[in-house]
């Protein structure tokens, strides 16, 4: 089962290319890589529990390694956040970085989409990125 449509897709890169935009308030060390993970991840933690957003992130890293194989050497933290993004940095390049970011964004907003719906999706991601125009996916 692939979550990420086509627009999905296209939605999580022009996400990405926006949260870019903002700078890295906030960010920690771990997170540079998948910043946009990392700011959905306290007010998913906060509606689903830490095991809830760790489950959701799992199976979009699983998903996501489908399509980009380097993604299968990322695990999840105790705390919902990736691990393993220090031993990859060198073996990828920077085009390989955004489109493993760029998969693995696209399965969790289409995850998200099916469990709770495209307007729920919505709402949240205008909360956590409130100039964030054109919300269509």
């Amino acid at each position: 089962m692939n979550s990420a449509t086509p627009k999905v897709k296209e939605f999580a890169r022009r996400l990405l290319a926006h949260d870019a935009t903002l700078g890295k308030p906030g960010v920690t060390q771990d997170s540079e890589l998948f910043r946009v993970c990392e700011k959905l991840r306290g007010p998913l933690s906060k509606l689903t529990g830490v095991g809830g957003f760790s489950s959701l992130l799992s199976r979009a890293l699983t998903l996501a390694g489908a399509e980009i194989p380097w993604l299968r050497g990322l695990g999840i933290k105790t705390n919902g956040s990736l691990e393993g993004l220090e031993q990859l940095e060198t073996k990828i390049d920077s085009r390989q970085r955004v489109e493993g970011e760029v998969a693995l964004v696209s399965q969790m907003l289409g995850l998200l989409i099916t469990f709770i719906g495209p307007a729920l999706t919505r709402q949240l991601v205008s909360d956590i990125w409130p100039k964030m125009n054109d919300l269509d996916f």
